[in-house]
């Protein structure tokens, strides 16, 4: 059984492979000119004593290398909707599964094959795609310590083995539910779009406690290393957080300044007692995070495959 079902796939599993090869070969050429320049760089500025001007003087991560490992966003949902979605749907919409369900082969081993061998699939390919995106990105994060921003959190670590996963199992289930290959193929994306929306931009943000600095308005803050910046702005002098309305401070009508004096109203700003504060996540909770939300997507696929065994379980032929 297992074996039929690798043949069914390894044509898939082959071009898949040999996009992915393509693409480690592409960023390993880029990656390496790219580790060079930026050891080369910190060997200059280190005699220089210039390193704090990296960032304006060494551009690293662009250009259309750079757009392509932002591509890789999309690949756990391709895996889901060509892979997870057709798995059981095709079966249904050929008929190939009365023939599967009334043999000596029960369902359950039948589903047991095709979910686990899917499943290893989408770790695998997840798993080796972020992985050379990781090492690819690590004399970008090292530069810029944006590791921990939207977009580039999702395509590093270890989380696109949880979305990968997560998406194969959520295509094999719409597939068992609706029974019809586009359909669930539809399904698929909508949902597990939804789903990461909703993940990236509400439900990440509170997995840990928020830290909020708060400092004088005469000098700017900035956390050391990668963070993740979540709002900024103006602490009233009775202790009221009043966030920045387009970047901008509220200066009271008393310390309104003069053209060209600024940091007068700063300091008199200062005087009256009013502060600055910043929110953000700190840049060590990144491997937190991403076991975090990978765990959550393992859980959501757990509970998938589940579903799935008890639909098929007692559902007919």
């Amino acid at each position: 059984m297992t074996w039929v079902i690798w043949r069914q796939y390894r044509g898939t599993a082959a071009i898949a492979g040999a996009i992915l090869a393509a693409f480690a070969v592409l960023l390993l050429i880029t990656g390496l000119q790219d580790v060079a320049r930026w050891h080369a760089a910190l060997a200059t500025c280190a005699k220089d004593g210039t390193c704090s001007s990296l960032s304006q003087t060494l551009s690293l991560g662009g250009g259309p290398v750079g757009a392509l490992t932002g591509l890789t966003l999309a690949v756990p949902l391709l895996f889901g909707m060509f892979w997870g979605a057709p798995a059981v749907a095709r079966e249904r919409e050929t008929g190939t599964v009365q023939f599967a369900w009334t043999q000596s082969v029960t369902r359950w081993r039948w589903l047991s094959a095709k979910t686990s061998w899917l499943l290893l699939a989408g770790a695998v390919f997840g798993g080796a795609v972020a992985g050379i995106v990781t090492w690819w990105y690590a004399p970008v994060n090292a530069l810029n310590h944006g590791q921990f921003t939207r977009g580039y959190f999702d395509i590093q670590g270890i989380v696109p083995i949880g979305y990968a996963v997560f998406a194969v199992a959520l295509g094999i289930a719409a597939g068992t539910l609706i029974g019809r290959s586009l359909p669930a193929i539809a399904v698929t994306g909508g949902v597990f779009l939804a789903i990461r929306m909703v993940v990236m931009y509400w439900a990440r943000v509170h997995y840990l406690p928020t830290v909020t600095t708060i400092y004088s308005v005469t000098r700017n803050f900035t956390p050391k290393g990668a963070f993740w910046p979540l709002s900024g702005g103006t602490v009233l002098p009775g202790g009221r957080l009043l966030p920045e309305a387009g970047g901008l401070i509220p200066i009271p009508a008393s310390c309104h300044p003069a053209e060209g004096q600024i940091s007068a109203a700063l300091a008199c700003m200062a005087r009256l007692g009013y502060r600055s504060f910043t929110t953000y996540q700190p840049g060590y909770r990144f491997w937190p995070f991403q076991f975090i939300e990978t765990g959550i997507f393992v859980a959501l696929t757990a509970a998938l495959i589940a579903v799935t065994f008890v639909v098929v379980r007692r559902r007919d032929a």
